[in-house]
């Protein structure tokens, strides 16, 4: 057994999740016998190939336990693989002089590193965090698989068989029954509508009726504006819109020259006609 145990280093149930089942199950059960001898030379020898044997011949275990919280969406190769961080922490603690199996002192550690797994990824929020709300989380799947939504009387019930309050049990079943929701909310779906968490929060832009007020603010400018150039004389008009509205400016020796008057003849014509569009904005 010990070249095929060598030949296992690096089994693994992410490679090929069936493949890995046939090949743990090919391990032989081993008897109590065969057992107590590993256990004792690992425990008071510190013999890892002993180990290694306890480990191998106990991964068809783990799948056993494994597989009964495949009802969570979680990889089961995942959950396989925390199972087998589980057997072997049992292995390093089992002592063979407490009279018992170690299936039976490894099912708690196989479980509880599932279980942390399990409430680490099921949900992008933990669900669970205290001793209580984890022993409430995994008996009440159970108990809602059988029941569906709880009435009062069987949320009492609970509470009272788990030792938590009635209110701890209904909160853990509005948590169970709850999703995970995409902050921005974008899927595949364009005609789907929106109702992520981010469509909710205030925008860093102004208030819509400021919007608004701004816009009508604008246009009524911009009205002004046009009414008091078509009140102007051509050449004023042309000044103002050469100076002021245009992105390619004109200086007051261009408009001199156009003009053939002095720049300073330029600059009094351009003061008169700010003048009048200031009479027209006050208006």
């Amino acid at each position: 057994m010990t070249t095929q145990l060598l030949s296992m280093n690096h089994l693994s149930p992410g490679a090929n999740l069936d493949a890995y089942v046939n090949t743990v199950s090919a391990f032989p059960v081993l008897s109590v016998d065969e057992e107590r001898a590993l256990a004792h030379r690992f425990y008071f020898e510190e013999d890892l190939e002993a180990a290694r044997e306890l480990v191998l011949s106990h991964l068809r275990f783990v799948v056993h336990i494994a597989r009964s919280y495949r009802g969570y969406g979680l990889p089961e190769a995942d959950l396989i693989q925390e199972g087998n961080v589980g057997l072997m922490k049992a292995v390093k603690r089992f002592d063979p002089e407490h009279g018992v199996r170690l299936v039976t002192f490894a099912v708690h550690w196989i479980k509880a590193e599932i279980h942390e797994y399990v409430l680490r990824n099921w949900r992008i929020v933990k669900v669970a965090t205290t001793k209580a709300q984890r022993k409430l989380f995994f008996n009440l799947r159970g108990a809602k698989a059988r029941l569906g939504w709880l009435n009062a009387d069987e949320t009492s019930a609970i509470a009272d068989d788990l030792g938590v309050s009635k209110e701890e049990v209904t909160r853990m079943e509005g948590r169970l029954a709850s999703f995970d929701m995409a902050f921005d909310g974008y899927g595949d779906d364009d005609d789907a509508p929106i109702t992520a968490p981010a469509q909710y929060l205030a925008a860093d832009t102004a208030d819509p009726a400021d919007l608004v007020a701004q816009n009508e603010h604008y246009d009524n400018a911009h009205l002004q504006l046009t009414e008091g150039l078509s009140a102007l004389d051509s050449r004023s008009r042309d000044i103002i819109e050469s100076r002021w509205l245009v992105d390619d400016k004109a200086t007051l020796m261009e408009l001199a020259e156009r003009y053939d008057v002095s720049a300073e003849r330029i600059r009094q014509l351009e003061k008169a006609a700010i003048k009048k569009l200031k009479v027209s904005f006050a208006a």
